[in-house]
This record gives C-alpha cells, structure tokens and sequence, in this order.
C-alpha cells in the first residue's frame, strides 16, 4: 500500500473504475434494504446470509461443499474440510460480536479472529499471535512470496493506524485494502483466508453499508471462482493503480454477488418457499 498521501484509502478511491464499483454496490445494498421482506423478516435473511457466506470462504479454502450439507451438518470436529466449514461458521458467528472492538483494536479482533478459526488445529503456542521467523503457514490457495515476520509485524501495525485514525474512503475501499492486506501478509500460521473475509465483513457491517449484515461478499467470491480471486489478488500485491483498482473492482462485484443471493432468499421468503 502506498502511504505517500494523507489518506491512502481515500487516494484509493480515486482510481479509475473504483468509484464506478463504490456506486454500484451502493445501489445493489439499498436495493435489497429496500425489499418487503427486510421489514418483518430480516433476521431470517441475515441468518441466511451467514450461512451462505460461510459457504462461500469455506470453499474459497477449499472445503466446497453444497449449502445443504453444510445446513444439515451439525459436527464439523473432523479432519480436513470438516474442520474448515467450521472454522468458516464460527467466524461468521464471531464477526457481528467485534464491532465495537475493530475500531478501537484492530489487531485484538484478528488475534481473536485467528483463536476462533484455528480451533485447536494449530499448535497451542502460534493461535491467536502473528507468525514468528521461521513458522511456516498452511494457506495453498495463495502461493505469494511470504514476507517476513518483521516485515508482518510493521505492516499490520500500519494498517491498524489507518482503521484507528478513519479515513474518508469508501466501505468497500477500506475493506477490500483490510482483504488484500491480510491475504498478502497471512500473518498468522494458519487460516488467513479464512481470517480475511471475515475482516472484509466486519468493515463492510461496521462502515454502515451493510449493518444487518446480509451482503455476503463471500458469496461472491466463491461464486467467481479461485481463479478469479488468486488473479485479482496479484493484482493488490503487484501495488499498480492498475492492479490495486482491479482487486476493488473484484471485491465490489463479490459484494454485489452476495447482494444478488440475500436478493433471492428474500424473494422465496416472500413465496413462503423458505
């Protein structure tokens, strides 16, 4: 990320196609605020929302199972991609309980973000911590050069002043550099991805865009594949403007994805057909 202006986020939200993609999920969020259904019945839709979004990281980690296996399943102690749509549910969970936290304390929310999801399936002494030199990490969807644990530790701590200091940027500005910053560093010595969705979603709830939380952006990821999200990550690592607006644009049109799904559930709901 580029600190040379005052407001990097906001710097950010200048480039070309971002604001394009900062109207358009603005449109597609009050849209599905606006339906019938959110009045009486927007806790089921947030439920819902939780479910598929968990879904969506799972697989993006992947663990791609069906939505009615994971709405059917009820122990996920087990080895492998049992464990991971566990962890994936549990950080949905946790995410609406750290709001009041993230602004305040960015890097306590992650520490706890990584107790949640790691589950007891890393070693005791590296949850809930950033990796120490030479701790290898468990992420195989992102094959990125590894920084360093110093260069970890300084670049986390920047990111955390910018939360704590607030920047005029757009939500999913702010949230998708939260994303990106996150996947690039994998700080921790396990379920990064896992940790990094589940930060976009608390910026997306905690910014206003999306307070009922019923816009999983992880929806939309999964939905437009690990291809496309390894390729639009590259482009936040190379740090172009280029690459830099096309990961915003990526994650704008996840949000909108996830939009499109609550937009469904709420039409069945209203069909009584959910």
């Amino acid at each position: 990320m580029s600190t040379t202006a005052s407001d990097p986020l906001a710097a950010l939200g200048a480039l070309p196609g971002v604001s394009d993609a900062v109207n358009s999920v603005r449109q597609a969020v009050d849209r599905v605020y606006g339906h019938r259904v959110m009045r009486r019945r927007s806790n089921e839709v947030t439920a819902e929302a939780a479910l598929r979004g968990s879904r969506g990281s799972a697989a993006l980690a992947g663990a791609d199972w069906n939505l009615e296996e994971v709405r059917r399943r009820t122990d996920f102690r087990g080895e492998g991609d049992a464990r991971t749509v566990g962890a994936a549910l549990r950080l949905t969970a946790e995410a609406g309980q750290l709001l009041s936290i993230w602004r305040q304390s960015p890097l306590r929310v992650l520490a706890r973000l990584h107790l949640v999801a790691a589950g007891g399936a890393a070693p005791d002494d590296a949850v809930g911590r950033p990796r120490l030199v030479g701790e290898s990490v468990d992420e195989p969807l992102i094959e990125a050069p590894l920084p360093s644990a110093d260069e970890v530790a300084g670049r986390l701590d920047g990111l955390s002043q910018l939360i704590i200091a607030g920047s005029a940027a757009p939500a999913l500005v702010t949230a998708a550099v939260v994303h990106g910053e996150l996947l690039a560093l994998r700080p921790f010595v396990s379920r990064n991805g896992l940790v990094a969705r589940t930060a976009e979603r608390i910026v997306l709830i905690g910014s206003g865009l999306d307070p009922k939380s019923i816009c999983p952006s992880e929806v939309g990821h999964a939905e437009q594949g690990r291809a496309a999200y390894v390729a639009a990550f590259e482009g936040y690592t190379a740090g172009t403007p280029e690459g830099m607006a096309a990961w915003i644009v990526h994650c704008g049109r996840a949000v909108e994805l996830g939009v499109r799904e609550s937009t469904a559930v709420c039409e069945a709901l209203q069909r009584g057909a959910a």
